[in-house]
């Protein structure tokens, strides 16, 4: 065998350097602190930071704890009301801004600001607006509804917002997607005499479930991992706090408020792994959908 030029080798060895501080960065700041993070789950937290090692104690204590699998409900509800709804307006906006209508430059744009606006600030205007007092919902309805403090509604009011805020950037891939189908299957379709309805089920619904998929998962990922949103919205003295954390709440409480960092961690880990199973149920069930033809 020959060995690799001088040039092949200066080649690769620029490639590997352009690669470097991504792999570095991925080593230092996710696969490294992961494997932490199952270590400590396996740990108690003791004095001075330092950890002893528990065995199945974490677990056997979280699986015993009612407001572990409140939380772990309240995570799978959140994921229920925000995916659907979320995934089917993004599609239905995207369909809108591919058609022919004026202005739809400025619409892309309104469309995926509240990606760009801060949590921070997206959190204080919604809460203004669900004020159960002096709220512009309550006052234009004349209704007294506790949208942030009644036990039942709480999260159904952090799931709109959650919708309101991603419906914007998932219409933009989904309308990536729509632009890439071919014109030339409509005109077929137009010469058939199909209708715009039977064209978006026939043609475009198929051809863009590649991207439908991508979106599903990205969609499904965040809900289920959803924190910030919450602990913005829902304050740590609301007495519907319990109806609304989170998994993701519920390690922040117990690592940074308790200090009980092997239990978070079995949290974390206890989310990877329903995070995982869920991606795996969609990959299997993508094959019946999913149509990658071209």
């Amino acid at each position: 065998m020959k060995k690799p030029s001088k040039l092949a080798r200066s080649g690769s060895t620029w490639g590997l350097m352009m690669v470097a501080p991504t792999i570095i960065g991925l080593l230092i700041l996710n696969i490294i602190p992961f494997f932490q993070t199952i270590y400590m789950s396996f740990s108690k937290t003791k004095a001075f930071g330092a950890y002893e090692f528990c065995g199945l104690a974490n677990y056997i204590e979280m699986f015993k704890t009612p407001e572990f699998w409140k939380a772990t409900w309240n995570s799978v509800y959140f994921c229920i009301l925000t995916v659907p709804v979320g995934v089917f307006l993004s599609l239905l906006v995207a369909v809108l801004l591919n058609a022919k209508i004026k202005g739809k430059t400025a619409f892309r744009a309104i469309y995926f600001l509240p990606m760009v606006v801060a949590p921070a600030a997206v959190a204080m205007v919604w809460k203004w607006i669900f004020n159960t007092e002096y709220g512009i919902i309550n006052t234009l309805f004349g209704a007294n509804v506790r949208w942030l403090t009644n036990p039942n509604v709480v999260l159904i009011t952090c799931s709109i917002v959650a919708i309101w805020s991603a419906v914007g950037y998932d219409a933009v891939l989904l309308l990536s997607g729509i632009q890439n189908i071919s014109k030339s299957l409509y005109e077929a379709a137009d010469l058939d005499g199909a209708s715009k309805v039977k064209q978006f089920f026939k043609i475009t619904l198929p051809m863009v479930s590649p991207t439908l998929f991508v979106v599903l998962i990205m969609r499904l990922m965040a809900s289920l991992k959803v924190y910030d949103l919450i602990y913005m919205m829902v304050e740590q003295t609301n007495p519907a706090l319990t109806s609304a954390q989170s998994l993701m709440y519920l390690f922040y409480r117990e690592s940074f408020i308790a200090g009980n960092k092997g239990y978070a961690s079995a949290i974390v880990i206890w989310t990877v792994l329903l995070i995982g199973l869920v991606t795996v149920v969609q990959f299997i069930g993508q094959k019946k959908w999913v149509n990658y033809e071209v």
